[in-house]
């Protein structure tokens, strides 16, 4: 039974577990680079191993193969997989594939609604205060982005807060959290394991923000009164989708700002790196794999053809001669196995 192909699928499941506690006690920045990196490679490993699996059913159709120029009984013979795992691998392949798309189209029209929010702000300056008594703060991406704040919640604020609530925001902008956002929200669609993974990274990025905020303001104590403040006066009233100091799980944050900035730790990041180089290593030999398969079903389609009809071959079968004559000369390396054999 085929092995690497299966651990993308590992190290995904282990990644939706051990990221999010992992993340808290990282640096927030790093930590938001780390996980839009592992979302990446690991929906990449997910999709790649949901195809190779799904072809080796989809390849042993009569007229799959014969468009491929390989034998179907060489293949089925050589083939690891059960019939209902593939199956079961293309059905959910094609339910990903349809949620990454349905979720793009969200993706990209909320930022297309964002950015004609913000082109339809009052001024030109990168604040826009607007006359409204519900207290509202959060940042919209553009060209460039604004920050969208609420003369009601400005009301609620110190001068001291409202600097640290502006200096949050801006860094929602300076660091392009929004295409993180867009990251995490599309693997997670196309992998619904990494879901765990988006929410911490939305939390990572609202720390970020904090730390940020912490280090314009000079005084942690200061930002952490503003992010509650602005929590509990926008209690109710926060809009969903957006970049704002109100995001992310409130307490925890306070917390966290309420202590030391946390320490630089390295071992979970290279810890998390070696489970990525694994995944992509273990895709690429199941990839390798398939396709010594498919080289040995091919050559068993060659020689059959010139065992049944040694003079016809050429004339009978040409395509197939034609676009693999070494396949038909030699015999592949692993001919009695072909490939995914561990």
């Amino acid at each position: 039974m085929l092995i690497s192909v299966y651990i993308p699928f590992l190290i995904t499941a282990a990644l939706a577990v051990l990221a999010p506690p992992a993340v808290h006690r990282l640096p927030p920045r790093p930590a938001a680079l780390a996980l839009a990196c592992a979302a990446l490679v690991t929906a990449a490993g997910w999709t790649g191993s949901l195809a190779l699996l799904a072809f080796t059913g989809v390849a042993q159709i009569p007229e799959i193969a014969e468009k491929g120029r390989w034998s179907v009984s060489a293949l089925h013979s050589q083939d690891p997989v059960y019939a209902v795992v593939a199956a079961a691998s293309t059905l959910v392949l094609a339910a990903c594939l349809v949620s990454l798309g349905v979720a793009a189209v969200r993706q990209s029209r909320h930022l297309l609604r964002a950015r004609r929010e913000c082109a339809e702000l009052p001024g030109h300056t990168e604040l826009a205060v607007l006359d409204d008594d519900v207290p509202l703060a959060f940042s919209l991406p553009g060209a460039p982005g604004r920050i969208v704040v609420s003369r009601g919640m400005l009301r609620r604020l110190s001068d001291a807060e409202r600097e640290a609530l502006l200096a949050h925001e801006r860094a929602h902008l300076r660091g392009r959290h929004h295409v993180f956002q867009s990251v995490w929200r599309l693997t997670a669609a196309l992998n619904p394991l990494l879901r765990p993974v988006a929410v911490a990274g939305n939390f990572v990025l609202e720390r970020w923000a904090d730390e940020e905020a912490a280090e314009r303001v000079g005084d942690r104590t200061v930002v952490a009164h503003a992010v509650g403040r602005a929590a509990l006066a926008s209690a109710g009233a926060s809009r969903p989708a957006v970049l704002a100091v109100t995001g992310g799980v409130v307490p925890q944050r306070v917390r966290a700002l309420l202590a030391p900035p946390p320490a630089r730790r390295n071992l979970p990041l290279l810890a998390g790196g070696l489970l990525l180089a694994v995944c992509c290593a273990s895709l690429a030999n199941a990839v390798s794999d398939s396709d010594r398969m498919l080289d040995s079903a091919q050559w068993a389609l060659c020689k059959a053809h010139a065992d049944a009809s040694p003079a016809a071959a050429p004339t009978d079968h040409g395509d197939a001669l034609e676009h693999g004559p070494d396949r038909c000369s030699a015999a592949p390396d692993h001919p009695e196995h072909g490939a995914w054999h561990f």
